[in-house]
């Protein structure tokens, strides 16, 4: 098993209840550090993960991300329980279809609601954070992308494509203008991984759809994530600020 010491490490995850935020909560906490394990409407699955490892001390916070308010009062939240936030992994999004066929009202609806959730929330966070690690003179930014931004997506689903356009872009401007001030950022940029959202897909489609685009024999799972994004969090990986790390089993390679 790889060692990774985050002890006295504190991370702020969110999307942290399911999926790759799920297995990435947990490997940090197996790392030893203490995780605020944001969630919005999955606590069962939340508290469950904090119970396995109370030995770090990590909590469980709620917010809905498409609400500015929640958003910051999350940030002050984890800021009040740990003082110190030390990486901040902008974990949480949603994926939602909008099909170009759709009245434009209904197919704009989608779309606010997608850059809500995956780049507005991301951007004030980002200040937030910004903010907090200036003040601690130290902090790094893991933000997920998506293989979508490198290749393009299909049609039903512009406004995912877009968003996570936008947070790469955000991602490499806040490691080009903060290093300086001891501020690292970067992007694991997952293709297609087998979660909750991936399920439904393989259920329609079956799963050698999936398995035919790929490099490898079998899919990515939210645990082949997990190390990585440790490995950012514990400070190994600091002179690859702005780097963008591409793990999708060989369906996108740049």
């Amino acid at each position: 098993m790889i060692d990774i010491n985050l002890k006295g490490k504190t991370v702020l995850l969110t999307g942290a209840s399911n999926g790759i935020g799920k297995a990435v909560a947990e490997f940090l906490m197996k790392m030893g550090a203490q995780v605020a394990v944001h969630y919005r409407t999955n606590e069962i699955s939340a508290m469950d993960l904090v119970a396995k490892y109370t030995a770090t001390d990590s909590k469980v916070f709620q917010a809905d991300l498409s609400i500015e308010e929640e958003v910051i009062e999350l940030f002050k939240d984890v800021v009040h329980s740990f003082g110190k936030i030390d990486a901040i992994i902008l974990n949480a999004g949603i994926f939602l279809s909008h099909a170009t066929k759709n009245n434009t009202k209904d197919w704009y609806s989608v779309w606010k609601k997608t850059m809500d959730v995956n780049l507005n929330a991301v951007g004030l966070l980002t200040k937030l954070g910004i903010d907090h690690f200036i003040a601690n003179r130290e902090g790094r930014f893991i933000y997920m992308g998506s293989r979508a931004v490198f290749r393009g997506e299909t049609e039903e689903y512009l406004a995912y494509a877009a968003s996570k356009g936008g947070i790469v872009s955000l991602a490499r401007s806040v490691a080009r203008s903060f290093g300086k001030q001891n501020i690292k950022s970067f992007i694991v940029s997952p293709g297609f991984t087998r979660t909750q959202m991936a399920e439904c897909f393989i259920r329609d489609h079956g799963e050698q759809k999936v398995l035919d685009e790929i490099a490898l024999n079998e899919l990515t799972k939210p645990e082949d994530l997990a190390p990585l994004i440790s490995l950012m969090c514990s400070g190994l990986m600091d002179h690859a600020t702005g780097a963008t790390i591409d793990v999708n089993a060989g369906s996108h390679i740049r």
